[in-house]
């Protein structure tokens, strides 16, 4: 089962946003405007099962390997 995408939400006790973390012409903000992730969602659906726990969502999945190689 494929889980939704997750909108961010405020944490239970403290406030953390990312936004003001992440400097505007931080490397990861520069791949985000280019790189268009939101068709891997439909492309993946029909191998993901309808029942049991929902998985990690794949374009997150994609998001932290294109992290880990310009990281690495």
């Amino acid at each position: 089962m494929m889980g939704p995408k997750q909108e961010a939400q405020a944490a239970l006790f403290y406030e953390f946003s990312l936004e003001g973390h992440v400097p505007q012409d931080h490397l990861l903000r520069l791949i985000d405007r280019f790189v268009d992730l939101s068709s891997i969602r439909e492309h993946l659906s029909d191998f993901y099962s309808h029942t049991g726990r929902p998985s990690v969502d794949p374009e997150l999945l994609i998001r932290m390997l294109l992290v880990g190689y310009c990281f690495g």
